[in-house]
C-alpha cells in the first residue's frame, strides 16, 4: 500500500488532484442547478425538492467551487468545506430515505471521504 504519511511532494500532489476533481464536480453541478439540467431537475423532484432548491443549491456549490480554487482566507474555505459536506450527506440521507439503490447512496458518500481527505491534508500541510 503507498502511503503519504510524511511525505509533502505526495501531500501536495493529493491535495491538488483531489480539489481540482471536487471543485469540477461542485461547479459542474452548480451551474446544473441553475440552468438546469433535466437529469438533475428530475433527481431533485424524485428527491421531493421543490424547484426554486435547485437556484439556492446551484450558488451555493458554485461558491463552495470557487472557493476551494481561489487563494482566500481559512474562514471562507472552511465555510465551503462545511457546505460541501451538508450538501453531501444531505444528498446521501435523502437517497437512503426515498428508497435509492446502494449506488446511488453510495456515490455522495465516496465524494464527501474524497472532501474530508482533501480537508485533512489542506489544513496538515497548508496546502490552501
Amino acid at each position: 500500500m503507498v502511503t503519504i504519511k510524511n511525505n509533502p511532494q505526495q501531500y501536495h500532489i493529493f491535495y491538488k488532484i483531489s480539489t481540482a476533481i471536487i471543485a469540477l464536480a461542485f461547479l459542474t453541478t452548480g451551474i446544473g442547478n441553475l440552468i438546469p439540467f433535466q437529469h438533475i431537475a428530475n433527481d431533485m423532484a424524485h428527491l421531493g425538492y421543490p424547484s426554486y432548491f435547485l437556484k439556492i443549491l446551484g450558488v451555493w456549490k458554485l461558491f463552495a467551487g470557487l472557493v476551494i480554487l481561489l487563494p482566500v482566507s481559512k474562514r471562507f474555505k472552511n465555510f465551503a468545506y462545511v457546505g460541501m459536506m451538508l450538501d453531501l450527506t444531505g444528498a446521501a440521507l435523502s437517497r437512503l430515505f426515498v428508497g435509492d439503490a446502494f449506488l446511488m447512496i453510495l456515490i455522495p458518500v465516496f465524494i464527501s471521504i474524497v472532501v474530508t481527505l482533501n480537508y485533512i491534508v489542506r489544513n496538515k500541510n497548508a496546502a490552501g
